[in-house]
């Protein structure tokens, strides 16, 4: 398939056109997309998702712009064309225009599934929130700021049980064998089970013992089956296929003395949930709320309320543990003064979309692809040549805002703000030694039952050691990856302050990690009125953008497709759509000199 070009030579005598320049605000994302959709993002910009040959695409700019409205307002595919077709302010901001223009009057839903199909494979699969934080970076709206939270998504499967996990896992091993595979396979399945269907076996499940013979079974079968593959060399979908099947048994399953097998008085820390979406996993916001799915992480500008960077983990990962990926921009670990040969190609027009390209006065439709085979290897040489001078010019603007932006917030001091989840003693020593500000609240130490706290001891990292409040000074042993404890054993026999201080038979222990004195001076600054006051009046925004993202019901906190990558690109691009409709918001235009936004 062959990349399609939209009309940009507008008529100014159409109909939707001239309705919607009177009546929809200038504010508006759709007045926003109308006016500078060809300088965010052109056809040329996704021009190395399509090859030489073939017929032409649907205009990339118009299924963009169709995906982020699709995003915007919670939409499935066959919604989001409807849309598109019915709706004069979709056609206004793909710049269709009305039903008698040459623009595109409709088009199949699975247009869109194959355009994020396109987007994954390719290099660049986050271009489009990449071109929105670009143009806010260019327009001076980013500063040195950085506010994070997650929000929970759940995923788009069911959650199995053991039995349900079992047997979907041989059925998709069975599934994936050849002939001859399945056969062995088969031989050595003594439970009598087909596997053939998804129902559970019908047994009386209020009978105890026939649930016991149920399970004792279906293990029987998944160990039977990985004992056929066991030192073989299995092709990529066999080998996942029985990682799976492992995986699923050794986490639910135990062996009783007798020999049978039962369902673990446990839950795994890593259990997998769905043999149909391997990678969600059961996680907690809260002690008390858990879901099923994913995280998905936020990093934020406090100021313009600009999503600056997105990740998507499993629902069981820690806020922290993707902390650093999120503030990278601010860190500095991504250079942008570099072009890249990603970034700035001219085979593949992939680039910073920053300056528009020539206007041309070419449609979109089938007409365009006879004249392209009718001009042969003449045509396509000179539209690479006018590619190549549309990404010198925009790879030259590139390089002039990311400088007058570096210039802009090179005075701002780099702060990152977080709930207690980011307080982590290796987060906190990361922004010591990038030169970063913590705003990131740390939890106090705590003890169960009432008792002293780790807060009472006095804690001397100079010298090593640890006193207690009954004055009794013990040593702290270090382990080899810096961590240490101290252990006040046989003093605390005698002490008159054992009650309070601890019920352990061996005595108290301390432990204090490598990064005690980080936790120490982050619980000393945010006690400081002037931190709490800055904490409180910048941390909140983050939760109103989140707010923002989780309401609408379809692809909003319900994730629209399985698997981390796909639910991260989907994640991705809902960011990329709401820095949109804030940019219009702020009036964000290109003007002679670059990005900008309407000065109040």
């Amino acid at each position: 398939m062959t990349l399609g070009l939209a009309e940009r030579q507008g008529d100014l005598l159409d109909d939707v056109i001239r309705f919607c320049d009177d009546v929809v605000p200038r504010s508006s994302v759709y007045a926003l997309l109308h006016r500078e959709r060809d300088a965010l993002f052109p056809d040329e910009f996704f021009a190395d998702l399509f090859s030489d040959r073939g017929r032409r695409s649907v205009p990339p700019s118009v299924v963009a712009t169709v995906m982020v409205l699709q995003r915007l307002e919670g939409l499935s595919d066959r919604e989001a064309v409807e849309h598109y077709t019915f709706d004069a302010r979709w056609r206004y901001a793909a710049g269709v225009g009305g039903y008698d223009s040459r623009g595109w009057g409709r088009f199949a839903h699975t247009v869109l599934v194959d355009m994020r199909a396109r987007l994954a494979a390719s290099g660049d699969p986050k271009r489009v929130f990449r071109v929105s934080k670009e143009a806010t970076s260019a327009a001076g709206l980013v500063g040195a700021k950085r506010v994070l939270d997650s929000t929970p998504l759940y995923d788009a499967v069911a959650t199995m049980d053991t039995i349900t996990l079992i047997r979907s896992a041989i059925r998709s091993l069975l599934r994936v064998a050849d002939v001859e595979l399945e056969a062995e396979l088969r031989a050595g399945l003594g439970s009598g089970d087909d596997y053939a269907t998804t129902a559970k076996p019908q047994i009386d499940w209020d009978d105890a013992s026939a649930r016991d013979e149920l399970i004792d079974s279906r293990a029987r079968d998944a160990f039977a089956c990985l004992a056929v593959l066991d030192g073989r060399e299995l092709d990529a979908e066999v080998a996942e296929a029985a990682e799976l099947l492992a995986t699923v048994v050794g986490q639910d399953l135990e062996e009783t003395d007798d020999g049978t097998f039962r369902i673990a008085r446990r839950v795994a820390k890593d259990r997998v949930i769905s043999t149909v979406d391997p990678e969600a996993r059961h996680g907690h916001k809260t002690a008390a709320r858990g879901f099923d799915g994913y995280k998905g992480h936020v990093a934020m500008d406090p100021d313009s309320e600009i999503i600056t960077d997105t990740v998507v983990t499993p629902g069981n990962a820690g806020d922290a543990s993707v902390a650093a990926d999120l503030i990278d921009d601010v860190v500095g670990d991504s250079d942008d003064d570099e072009v890249t040969p990603q970034a700035h190609s001219a085979d593949d027009n992939s680039g910073n979309a920053t300056a528009p390209p020539p206007r041309r006065r070419r449609g979109g439709g089938g007409g365009g692809a006879k004249r392209a085979r009718a001009t042969g290897n003449k045509n396509k040489a000179a539209s690479a040549a006018r590619r190549r001078r549309a990404e010198a010019r925009r790879a030259k603007l590139a390089r002039r805002d990311r400088a007058a932006s570096k210039a802009r917030t090179s005075t701002g001091r780099p702060t990152v703000y977080g709930d207690a989840a980011y307080g982590t003693g290796e987060f906190l020593d990361r922004l010591a030694d990038t030169g970063i500000d913590s705003r990131c609240k740390t939890q106090p130490p705590t003890a169960a039952g009432g008792l002293f706290a780790k807060d009472r001891f006095t804690i001397d990292l100079d010298a090593d050691i640890v006193t207690c409040p009954n004055n009794i000074t013990v040593t702290i042993r270090r382990g080899r990856d810096g961590d240490g404890i101290a252990c006040f054993a046989d003093t605390c026999a005698d002490c008159p302050l054992r009650a309070e201080c601890t019920n352990a038979s061996g005595g108290r222990t301390i432990r204090v990690g490598r990064y005690e004195h980080r936790l120490a001076e982050a619980r000393r600054e945010q006690r400081n009125p002037e931190w709490v006051n800055d904490y409180r009046s910048t941390r909140p925004k983050v939760e109103r953008k989140l707010g923002h993202m989780m309401r609408r019901k379809h692809g909003g906190r319900r994730a629209r497709v399985r698997g981390r990558h796909k639910v991260d690109a989907d994640f991705n691009l809902l960011a990329g759509a709401l820095n949109l409709a804030r940019l219009a918001v702020l009036g964000l235009r290109l003007t002679t000199t670059g990005w900008a936004v309407a000065t109040p």
